[in-house]
């Protein structure tokens, strides 16, 4: 039986590098547009290209690996991404480049959606919480450490640099993996094909083309147009509802669907899906209005801004594995509410104190904030792969994550759409100190409105599942 320390050693490398993969190369776009001698508008698709693939695509692999293996796949996404990654530090063009940042996108779904499914058959039930939570933990790690990391290493061995150190990382990851992780087990829908080899079970491709078309339709209208929504977005916006109904249709008449709908119907995760995405939208606003906070209203360099908003990502890092802790001792949906109501706090502090106490009123509040952004995660997470039918933990675990990319991209354009008028001046990059602390209060006073119906969603959803559970009882 392989060691469960070193198995989850292996999954929780996984997670570290698909995170590290999405904010490793925020910072070196100066040195790439330099580089390529190319516009900005060209240069952050090294970034979007990367979270397009994760987020369109995390659930059909999650689905696959379903089917097909889990640790099989997972190893495959390894070796997928440490490729991708060579490709991306030897690409001679932007363009190149660009398409190698996609399959390594592609890549981190698989490691991101599988190493979270996986967590169940790598620990005892009794330790998922912990698991959770260290899983969050590496996350948090990679999120913090890929700014100060990436600008490091190229100022010191060039941009090529910040997707090369993936490699000897990966490598050790595949190694983990191979050697530490459980063999898969003959999947129930095998076992069908093979006693109905008339009808064996088939991955869904249709479907899969049509939720991803809907997901980069969704992704591209939230982010194109640099802040402002004009017409390309609005047509964005009704493709992406065109293939919600069409993905809807063709997984009804699916013989195989990468989706069951009727799992929608469950409301425990229904639930814990419009929590995820809602609290990630709300996270999305400390990194979108924090540095224009900092900078402008505090005035703040650029080492004090990035000091200051490490605290958010350390504070969860450090609270990942205690959380998942709590989650085992007094359960998830306690959890779960208690971090929703401490982020409240949280958020009600970022809106009042921080125009009177400085950088204390800053930093005190998001340590709140993100210490119940901690809890939540651990508790929540936990709850849905616990749940989960065994057979389907790799589609439920890319839901999860889809939810948390799909509210990222949907705050990044939102919270930053709500500073912008709360602050109620032509440009916020140059706005007066007054103007920004408006922006500022108002925008942290809507998140706290966002993060208090998650915890209604919460509660609500505990009390029906209480009154379910009584029903057997009663009969």
């Amino acid at each position: 039986m392989p060691s469960a320390r070193l198995a989850l050693a292996a999954l929780s490398l996984s997670v570290l590098l698909s995170a590290l993969g999405t904010s490793i190369a925020n910072v070196g776009l100066p040195a790439l547009a330099g580089a390529f001698a190319a516009p900005f508008q060209d240069v952050q698709w090294v970034v979007l290209s990367y979270l397009l693939a994760m987020t369109t695509l995390i659930v059909s692999v999650g689905r696959l690996g379903d089917m097909i293996g889990r640790r099989r796949l997972l190893l495959a996404g390894i070796v997928l991404f440490t490729a991708a990654s060579a490709a991306c530090g030897l690409a001679p063009s932007l363009w190149l480049l660009v398409a190698a940042r996609a399959f390594q996108g592609l890549g981190a779904a698989i490691m991101l959606a599988l190493a979270m499914a996986m967590v169940g058959a790598a620990v005892p039930k009794a330790r998922t919480g912990s698991a959770m939570g260290l899983l969050q933990t590496m996350s948090a790690v990679g999120t913090a450490l890929g700014p100060s990391l990436g600008g490091a290493i190229i100022g010191w061995l060039g941009w090529q640099a910040i997707f090369l150190v993936n490699l000897p990382l990966g490598a050790l990851a595949l190694v983990l993996a191979y050697r530490c992780l459980p063999a898969d087990r003959r999947a129930p829908d095998a076992a069908r094909e093979a006693q109905s080899p008339a009808s064996p079970a088939r991955f869904d491709a249709m479907g899969t083309l049509v939720l991803a078309g809907t997901l980069a339709a969704y992704a591209l209208a939230m982010t194109m147009g640099r802040g402002q929504f004009g017409l390309l977005n609005l047509a964005l916006l009704g493709a992406a509802a065109a293939g919600i109904v069409l993905f809807v249709r063709v997984e009804r008449r699916a013989a195989s669907p990468l989706v069951r709908l009727e799992s929608f119907r469950a409301p425990a995760l229904s639930a814990s899906l419009a929590m995820t995405m809602l609290v990630a939208t709300v996270m999305m606003a400390t990194l979108v209005v924090g540095p224009f906070y900092l900078a402008r209203s505090l005035g703040l360099d650029a080492a004090l801004v990035g000091l200051v908003m490490a605290a958010g990502p350390i504070v969860t890092a450090l609270a990942g594995v205690p959380a998942g802790r709590l989650v085992d001792r007094f359960g998830a949906p306690a959890v779960t509410a208690g971090g929703l109501a401490l982020s409240v706090l949280g958020c009600v502090l970022l809106a009042a104190l921080p125009a009177a106490l400085g950088i204390p009123g800053y930093v005190v509040p998001l340590a709140i904030t993100t210490a119940g952004y901690a809890l939540f995660q651990a508790a929540n997470n936990t709850a849905v792969m616990v749940d989960a039918r065994p057979e389907e933990r790799g589609v439920t675990s890319g839901l999860l994550n889809l939810a948390r990319n799909l509210g990222l991209v949907s705050g990044a354009s939102a919270m930053g759409a709500v500073f912008a008028f709360a602050s109620a001046v032509p440009d916020v990059a140059t706005a007066p100190a007054q103007a920004i602390d408006r922006g500022m209060g108002i925008t942290f006073a809507v998140a706290s409105g966002l993060f208090a119906a998650a915890l209604a969603i919460a509660l609500a959803s505990r009390a029906l599942a209480c009154r379910g559970g009584a029903q057997p009882k009663r009969s």
